[in-house]
């Protein structure tokens, strides 16, 4: 997805309340807020997010099956500590990579609900990276204007 797609779907996420139409309609979409990790630029991602047992928000870094990790997950290795925009609430949240028998129990499950992601994850040689995304206490929790 380009910035300018981006930006699209950050506007009609904010316009609806954090629903979407098209072909992303009734899934679920959040905007994530990263700082770049070289530059320190604020920067807003959508990604579809699943929601599992506890306080688990995972988003998956496929990067839709290419050889390299998205942009994104290299910030929030270098920034894990991040805000999420879930329709209208603004959350601040600490980006942890999903490890071991955690990622295993994830990806069975993000796969059963979004049969894509084991389509991505076939065409890559690259393990692909399950991040959660646990809430934090964080009054600088903000949403960032996307240009």
């Amino acid at each position: 997805m380009t910035a300018a797609d981006n930006s699209q779907v950050v506007a009609e996420f904010r316009a609806n309340g954090g629903r979407l139409g098209g072909p992303l309609a009734g899934t679920p979409v959040l905007l994530l807020h990263h700082v770049g990790a070289r530059t320190g630029a604020r920067r807003v991602t959508p990604l579809v997010y699943s929601c599992h047992a506890g306080d688990r928000v995972v988003v998956v870094a496929s990067n839709g099956g290419e050889p390299s990790d998205p942009a994104w997950l290299h910030n929030l290795r270098a920034h894990p500590d991040a805000a999420v925009e879930i329709g209208t609430d603004v959350v601040a949240v600490h980006a942890a990579e999903a490890g071991g028998a955690e990622r295993d129990e994830l990806w069975q499950e993000v796969v059963a609900r979004y049969p894509d992601v084991g389509r991505f994850g076939s065409r890559t040689d690259r393990p692909i990276p399950l991040v959660v995304l646990r809430r934090i206490a964080a009054p600088t929790a903000r949403v960032i204007d996307v240009a």
